[in-house]
C-alpha cells in the first residue's frame, strides 16, 4: 500500500502503460475536444444508474428468501411436520451457507470477471429454488436451501463491488446502497406473496411462495447482455482499450475518462510485479498492516454489527413476534409482516435521497440510536404483554409491537442497512477489495446464521421479550462502534479513500469532519466529476 500511496503522491506510476509524453497529449486532445452535450451527459448518467439497477438484482433473491421463509415455515411445518430445531436449521443454514458462495465469489470474480459471477450466483441460486419448490422432504428441501444459500453468497458478495466501481464519487453512495433497497424489496414480496398465497392448501402454498423467487434470476440472465464489464476489473486484466470504451459509456466527459483511467491504473498497478496473487492477498488481510487493520474494522465491522443487532432474526421471526404479542390467526400474523416490509421499502429510499448529502456517519448515529430505543421498546411491550396484562388492554400490546417492530426495520434502513454495503465496498483498495469484501461477508454471514438458529431456542430460555432486551444491549455497543471505528467517506473516491486510510489522519477520534458538515446541504461539483 505504501507503494501505491507513493505513487497517488508523486505522479504517474512507473509502471504505467502510457508513457508520460502519450497520457499529457491524450489529456489535451481531450480537454480541447467540445464539452459533452446535456443530453448526452444525462444519457449517460441513466446508463450507469441502469447497470447499478441490474447489479442489484441479485439482493432481490437475498430479500426474497429472507421474507417469504417467514411465512412459508408456517405452512412447512404442517405440511413436512418439521420439528422446532429443524426451523431453526433451515431458516438460519442459508446465511452459513452464502458466505461459502462469498468467499469463493471473491476469487471467482476475480478470475471472470464481475458481472459473469453475478450470473453464475444467479444459476445456482435457480437451481436451488426449484428443488426446494418441489422437495417432497425436509432432507430434499435442505439440499435445495443450501444451493440457494451459495447462489445467494455469490451475486450478493460481488453486487456491491461491481457497482462501487462504475459509480462516481458523488453518487457512490446512493448507487451502491441499491442493493439494500432491492433486499428491502424482496423481503416486501416475500411478505405479499405470504399474505397471496395463504389460502391456498398448505399443501402447494409454500411451493408457490418459493417457486415466484425463481422469477429475478431469470431478469439477471438477461441483465448480463446489458451491462458492462468494470472498468477497474478490465485495467486489472490490463484490457486498457476495453476499459475506455466503459468509462466512455459512463463519464460526463473524454477528459474525465484519462482522469479515471489514470486513477484506476495507479490504484490497480499494471504490471506483473504489483499484480498480487490470491495468496499474497489473503495474507496482507491476515498479517495486516495499520491501514489495512483500519479498513478491516471498518468494512468488516459494520457487517458484524448489521447482524448481531437482530434485524434477521425480527425478519425471519416476525410471525413468532407477533405472535407472542397476543396476534392469533395466520393472515393476521402475515398481514403485520407485511407492514413491517413495507416500513422497511419505504424507509430505504428515505436513507438513498440522503446518503451523499448528509453523509454516512451521520445516518449511522440516527440508526444505531433509534434500533437500540426500538429494540428496548419491543422488549418492554412482550414484557407487558406477559406480565402485566392489567395494566393495559391487549390490543395496546400488540400495537406497541408492531409500532416497535416497524420502528427498528425503519430505523436499520435509514442507516445500518444500506450503509454496510456502501462501506464494505468503498474502504478497501482495488487489490483487496473482492477478498475484504467476501471477509466481511464471511463475518456478516456467520453472525445472521448463528443469530437465527439460535433465536427460537433461547427465546425458549430467556423468552422473546428477553432476546430484545439483549438485542438493544448490542446495538448501544454499535454506538459506539460507530463513533471510534467509522471515517466519513462521502464525496471521495475509492484512491482518496486508501488515501485516507494510508495516512490515518481522519480515523483518529471518529468524528464527522468539519468539511462535510459543511457540505450537508450544497453540493460539491468537482466531487461528483471524480470517478
Amino acid at each position: 500500500m505504501a507503494d501505491a500511496g507513493a505513487a497517488v503522491n508523486g505522479g504517474r506510476n512507473k509502471y504505467a502503460v502510457l508513457d508520460r509524453s502519450e497520457e499529457q497529449e491524450t489529456k489535451l486532445d481531450a480537454q480541447r475536444r467540445p464539452p459533452v452535450p446535456e443530453s448526452e451527459r444525462r444519457r449517460r448518467e441513466r446508463f450507469v444508474f441502469a447497470c447499478a439497477v441490474f447489479a442489484s438484482l441479485n439482493a432481490i433473491l437475498l430479500g426474497y428468501d429472507v421474507g417469504v421463509m417467514s411465512g412459508c415455515i408456517i405452512y412447512m411445518q404442517k405440511d413436512l411436520h418439521i420439528t422446532e430445531f429443524q426451523q431453526e436449521i433451515l431458516v438460519g443454514c442459508l446465511s452459513v451457507v452464502s458466505l461459502l458462495g462469498s468467499l469463493s465469489g471473491g476469487r471467482t470474480s476475480d478470475a471472470i470477471g464481475r458481472k459473469w459471477t453475478m450470473g453464475l450466483g444467479a444459476i445456482v441460486f435457480q437451481l436451488g429454488a426449484v428443488i426446494m419448490t418441489f422437495a417432497p422432504s425436509f432432507t430434499v428441501l435442505m439440499i435445495g436451501r443450501l444451493l440457494a444459500g451459495v447462489g445467494i453468497g455469490f451475486g450478493a458478495m460481488v453486487s456491491g463491488v461491481y457497482i462501487a466501481e462504475i459509480s462516481p464519487a458523488g453518487a457512490r453512495g446512493t448507487l451502491t446502497s441499491l442493493p439494500e433497497i432491492c433486499i428491502n424489496l424482496g423481503i416486501l414480496l416475500g411478505y405479499v406473496s405470504n399474505y397471496a398465497f395463504s389460502g391456498l392448501s398448505e399443501h402447494i402454498n409454500w411451493r408457490i411462495m418459493l417457486g415466484v423467487g425463481i422469477l429475478p434470476s431469470v431478469f439477471i440472465g438477461f441483465a448480463l447482455f446489458v451491462i458492462p464489464e468494470s472498468p477497474r476489473w478490465l485495467m486489472m486484466e490490463k484490457r486498457v482499450s476495453e476499459a475506455r470504451a466503459v468509462l466512455l459509456q459512463i463519464s460526463e466527459s473524454e477528459a474525465e475518462v484519462e482522469e479515471r483511467l489514470a486513477e484506476i491504473e495507479e490504484a490497480a498497478g499494471l504490471m506483473k510485479s504489483m499484480k498480487s496473487e490470491d495468496k499474497e492477498v489473503w495474507r496482507e488481510l491476515l498479517n495486516p498492516s495499520p491501514a489495512v487493520r483500519r479498513m478491516l474494522y471498518a468494512g468488516c465491522g459494520i457487517q458484524l454489527f448489521q447482524q448481531i443487532t437482530g434485524i434477521d432474526a425480527t425478519v425471519y421471526y416476525s410471525p413468532t413476534i407477533f405472535k407472542d404479542a397476543g396476534i392469533k390467526s395466520d393472515q393476521e400474523l402475515l398481514a403485520a409482516t407485511v407492514a413491517v416490509g413495507f416500513t422497511k421499502t419505504v424507509f430505504i429510499l428515505v436513507a438513498i435521497f440522503l446518503i451523499d448529502k448528509v453523509g454516512r456517519k451521520p445516518l449511522l448515529y440516527v440508526s444505531t440510536i433509534g434500533m437500540t430505543a426500538c429494540l428496548f421498546l419491543l422488549g418492554v411491550a412482550l414484557t407487558l404483554q406477559k406480565h402485566a396484562m392489567g395494566l393495559m388492554s391487549p390490543r395496546v400490546g400488540i400495537d406497541l409491537a408492531i409500532f416497535a417492530v416497524c420502528g427498528n426495520v425503519a430505523f436499520f434502513s435509514i442507516g445500518m442497512g444500506p450503509i454496510c454495503w456502501v462501506l464494505s465496498s468503498e474502504v478497501f483498495p482495488l487489490r483487496l477489495r473482492a477478498q475484504g469484501s467476501a471477509l466481511g461477508q464471511v463475518g456478516g454471514r456467520v453472525s445472521s446464521g448463528l443469530v437465527s438458529m439460535s433465536f427460537l431456542s433461547m427465546a425458549r430460555a430467556i423468552s422473546v421479550a428477553g432476546m430484545f432486551f439483549l438485542f438493544a444491549a448490542i446495538s448501544t455497543i454499535s454506538v459506539l462502534f460507530v463513533y471510534f471505528c467509522v471515517p466519513e467517506t462521502k464525496g471521495k473516491t475509492l484512491e482518496q479513500i486508501e488515501m485516507m486510510f494510508e495516512s490515518g489522519d481522519e480515523w483518529r477520534g471518529g468524528e464527522i469532519e468539519l468539511e462535510d458538515t459543511q457540505h450537508l446541504i450544497p453540493s460539491n461539483d468537482k466531487f461528483v466529476r471524480l470517478g
